[in-house]
């Protein structure tokens, strides 16, 4: 019940941000901030903080000499030219380097990771990962003074209601003396510390794990460890079961399926001609498992378990919960993927991906008004279109696909 209960909170959570989103972008269309506006906005906002009990002296300190910060606005609106390929994402994310300190700060901190796992049912190896992904082993967590972030992204009303909650969360962890006003800097959004907590988290999920009677996630690592298994756990992480693995698929294998929402036995999987990336029999077992590719049938597929979703709370992106999965797989000296990046991979601009949909629309393949965004009607058609050109239907789209897309428009304008 209680992994229910914080399973509906977080949802609802999502929600509401987009409900918010959607019902603020007319005025933030026309909101032009400006530093007289800001003032006025803060005026109003101290005296709802002082209503939710925040006193008048943090108050004081948080706010002494804050200004609109310009960069944080722009970081919030700046929309990506480029989509990363899952091998563009992937090389970076784990890295030689970054494998190779993780191997080293798993091993200095076995100890206390090993009580950590005991309490919580976290597997030391992924709270390694994510403190590796998060913030590099906490060499970097950010130089934003986290107020004035959340101030300058709660006067903007584009998602005004949601870092109103989260500048007020950050107020009440100053206010519990939990740490100083000069260390609580972040990332441009909010995230705090070496696991990049937003301060509403930090106020549900974090734990004093050195027992001081204070939550600093920037210096202590019992706190920061604790923390984080803690919020995996409520999460509702299964302390059984591995993130999953990488799989290699038969020929002419049904490319469908691998939508990452077809549940299906491992048993299941294997009559289907699945089997383990190094060509070993998958287990003949009734544990659950999804099929996912996170690039074109060139990439890597994987056959996922109910702790991806759980890693995808943390960071809703398949690019992502993958990284931290097999970096965590790689801490323990477990084998790299099987597939490597081909020579053909790079990221597609928006306008590229818009050339796409346009020439599935030109061809017949239905995906609506051409906007950049792969989505599913973008895959299935996209996949509708592969079926009758007899290519593996995976549904990517890719610089591969544009020039078929090309060609096959050439093509018909010849006949």
């Amino acid at each position: 019940m209680q992994i229910k209960k914080h399973l509906i909170t977080y949802l609802v959570s999502i929600f509401l941000l987009m409900s918010l989103g959607l019902n603020a972008q007319a005025q933030s269309d026309t909101f032009t901030p400006s530093e007289q506006g800001f003032k006025i906005w803060l005026n109003d906002f101290k005296k709802q903080a002082l209503q939710k009990g925040i006193s008048q002296s943090t108050l004081d300190q948080a706010f002494k000499d804050i200004e609109l910060n310009d960069r944080v606005l722009e970081s919030d609106k700046k929309q990506p030219e480029f989509t990363q390929t899952f091998f563009e994402y992937f090389n970076r994310a784990v890295s030689d380097s970054r494998i190779e300190k993780g191997l080293k700060k798993y091993a200095e901190q076995k100890p206390l990771l090993d009580e950590v796992t005991k309490k919580y049912g976290v597997p030391g190896r992924f709270l390694v990962a994510f403190w590796g992904m998060e913030t590099n082993y906490g060499s970097y967590t950010g130089n934003i003074p986290i107020i004035e972030s959340l101030a300058t992204l709660a006067y903007d009303p584009r998602r005004s209601e949601f870092f109103t909650t989260q500048l007020i969360s950050a107020l009440t962890i100053l206010d519990k003396g939990h740490v100083s006003l000069k260390q609580m800097k972040g990332s441009w959004a909010g995230a705090m510390g070496q696991c990049q907590f937003m301060p509403s988290n930090y106020l549900q999920y974090a734990v004093d794990g050195d027992g001081d009677g204070k939550i600093n996630l920037w210096d202590s690592l019992p706190d920061v460890f604790y923390s984080a298994a803690n919020f995996l756990q409520q999460l509702g992480w299964q302390k059984e079961e591995n993130w999953g693995r990488e799989v290699a698929l038969p020929k002419n294998f049904d490319y469908a399926l691998a939508d990452n929402k077809t549940s299906r036995s491992l048993s299941d999987w294997q009559k289907l001609g699945i089997t383990l990336a190094d060509g070993r029999v998958l287990p003949d077992e009734d544990m659950q498992a999804r099929l996912l590719l996170v690039s074109d049938y060139q990439g890597p597929a994987f056959l996922v378990y109910d702790n991806f979703r759980v890693i995808k709370r943390w960071n809703n992106a398949d690019k992502y919960a993958v990284a931290v999965g097999h970096l965590a797989d790689r801490i323990v000296e477990r084998p790299p993927l099987t597939k490597q990046q081909p020579k053909n991979d790079k990221g597609l601009s928006l306008a590229q991906i818009k050339e796409i949909q346009t020439l599935l629309n030109n061809l017949g393949y239905d995906v609506g008004t051409p906007d950049g965004i792969v989505g599913n009607k973008t895959r299935k058609a996209l996949r509708e279109f592969q079926v009758q050109q007899k290519l593996p239907a995976d549904g990517f789209a890719s610089l591969r696909m544009l020039d078929v897309l090309k060609e096959k428009t050439k093509q018909l304008s010849m006949r």
